[in-house]
């Protein structure tokens, strides 16, 4: 027998006699793990995760330079047009980066009557122009009713549509104040150019902001105001008053039927004024 043979003959016998760990020539402590120390917190330290990317802030927002750029932009314009690429060249909105469209105006710019909103929305942004949703249709039935449509060539039917924002807030969400603020010297000035005899302000925002006042849109409403430029660094561009009804915004009457009525009393109080011109 070999020497190789031996081996595992023994090992098949050790097997055959339930020996199955080896012996080693120094003793071995086979609990000691259960005594052993935790690995240090160094050892192990968990990697943080990577930062996130810091994102720079829109040029201008929420600044004191915002609203210096803003003032500065719109008193530069000397016309419809130029105030239009104004606002499209201002970087202090965050809302233009995620709008599609500027919204700047519908209808006849020679119009006796403007008619001004809020902001647009989802289907405004879509088509570059104020008040074409559902509530811009119930718009258009609602001044059709009294003799105004702002597709007629003749300006004395037609009537100037634009909003308080040119740019559609994410998720069709209201102005936020600090919105509005960097907005008024732009529809100031865009109210100054088209220089409308009558005012229309569509909804509370519009209507609190134009007139700077705290009263909700139902104190404010069925009564005519003087509106004149607010924003100080503009008003040396004109002085003029111009008389403004408020009434409620159509997407509150799509909401509140029972409101049309008071909606209509207020087109019925414009529709006297305009044929007192």
């Amino acid at each position: 027998m070999t020497r190789h043979q031996s081996q595992i003959a023994a090992l098949e016998w050790y097997l055959d006699h339930g020996v199955s760990e080896p012996l080693e020539s120094d003793p071995q402590d086979r609990t000691a793990w259960l005594n052993a120390q935790p690995l240090t917190q160094e050892k192990h330290e968990k990697i943080p995760p990577p930062e996130a990317p810091v994102t720079a802030p829109p040029a201008f927002l929420g600044t004191a330079e915002a609203r210096t750029e803003a003032v500065r932009l719109a008193a530069s314009a000397a016309s419809l047009e130029e105030l239009r690429e104004a606002i499209g060249q201002f970087e202090g909105f965050a809302i233009s980066k995620t709008a599609t469209n500027l919204v700047f105006s519908d209808g006849n710019p020679k119009a006796p009557v403007m008619l001004v909103g809020e902001a647009p929305g989802a289907d405004e942004d879509r088509l570059g122009k104020p008040f074409v949703g559902v509530s811009g249709q119930l718009l258009d039935k609602i001044l059709k009713a009294i003799g105004l449509d702002r597709h007629s060539e003749d300006p004395l039917n037609s009537i100037y549509i634009s909003n308080i924002l040119n740019w559609r807030p994410p998720g069709n969400r209201n102005p936020s104040p600090a919105e509005i603020e960097l907005a008024m010297p732009f529809i100031e000035r865009h109210i100054q150019l088209a220089r409308p005899r009558l005012l229309i302000f569509c909804g509370g925002v519009a209507a609190k902001a134009l007139l700077k006042t705290e009263q909700g849109i139902s104190r404010l409403r069925s009564r005519w105001h003087d509106y004149k430029t607010v924003t100080p660094e503009l008003t040396r561009l004109c002085t003029d008053s111009i008389p403004a009804l408020c009434t409620y915004h159509p997407s509150y009457l799509l909401r509140t039927p029972a409101q049309k009525k008071l909606s209509w009393a207020d087109m019925l109080e414009i529709d006297s004024k305009i044929r007192a011109l």
